[in-house]
């Protein structure tokens, strides 16, 4: 007898846009192509409304962040020259995993190695249609908290709540810069700590 498991569809994500004037263009465009796609049941745009908005980047990026974070947005998307600033920026509200990925690699371990909830793209970095597609690439993935890396996202969740959570790397003195033979002597103590 063969028995075959059926698994039903993801719930449509409810995605919000940001980013600023550098990558105004690309955001356009994928905000269309995200309400074209029907694993997606809401886009919300919380600025820039136009390319002459020169409100700086991390006012964008924190809002659709705190949007995530508050349960608001499953998902956002934040685009600016390079992808960076936007990153830097939503990764500094409490309970958000933002990553910059140009590549179909990142973008798939992003979701499914890091459970990252905000993809952030530059528009300087890569043409148009390669943005599109990590979109639809990424809209597609779903993280699995029962897989192998769901103690690894779970541990930086906890980290991210509680600053003084103790790990075994909290136990490992840092390299302080000394001479190569001290350096190679902590980075041996500190992988012995980490195998055991």
């Amino acid at each position: 007898m063969v028995v075959k498991t059926i698994t039903p569809p993801a719930a449509p994500l409810r995605i919000v846009l940001g980013g600023d004037e550098a990558g105004f263009a690309y955001k356009a465009a994928i905000f269309q192509d995200l309400e074209d796609d029907p694993r997606v049941s809401l886009v919300t745009d919380v600025g820039p409304c136009s390319v002459s908005d020169t409100t700086a980047y991390a006012h964008y990026a924190v809002a659709a962040a705190r949007k995530v974070a508050a349960g608001e947005a499953d998902r956002a998307i934040l685009i600016c020259g390079t992808g960076l600033g936007v990153a830097i920026a939503a990764n500094k509200v409490p309970g958000v995993r933002a990553v910059t990925a140009h590549d179909s690699f990142s973008v798939e371990r992003a979701v499914l190695s890091n459970n990252a909830q905000v993809l952030c793209l530059g528009q300087r970095v890569i043409g148009v249609e390669l943005a599109r597609r990590l979109v639809r690439e990424w809209v597609g993935y779903r993280f699995d908290k029962r897989s192998k890396s769901g103690e690894k996202v779970e541990l930086c969740i906890v980290a991210a709540l509680d600053p003084n959570t103790s790990t075994i790397r909290d136990q490992v003195r840092p390299f302080d810069g000394g001479s190569v033979a001290a350096g190679s002597s902590q980075l041996h103590d500190y992988a012995s700590q980490l195998s055991s």
